[in-house]
């Protein structure tokens, strides 16, 4: 991943700019003269292990770890791809 370290004038002057940058994978350094002031980067989204998922399921479920336990968590997660929990703004 590139760092790429710009002054607080120019990040302002084409932010558009610089999130096209941060949204291609960059990180952004902003700084004030020497001193960085802010990264900018994408955010990683949250992951569970398996681990942490069959410790979520209730104690009498009926789930069954098998060959076909991967094509079912994956067809779960097509299903549910809208956020859990939206953000504020929307």
């Amino acid at each position: 991943m590139a760092v790429i370290h710009i002054s607080e004038a120019d990040a302002a002057r084409d932010f558009a700019g610089l999130m096209a940058r941060v949204r291609a994978g960059a990180e952004v350094v902003i700084e004030d003269g020497t001193l960085a002031v802010a990264v900018v980067r994408a955010v990683v989204p949250p992951r569970r292990t398996i681990a942490e998922c069959i410790a979520l399921l209730p104690e009498d479920s009926t789930a069954v770890i098998d060959e076909d336990f991967a094509r079912d968590v994956q067809e779960a997660v097509e299903l549910h791809r809208e956020p859990l929990t939206p953000p504020v703004w929307d």
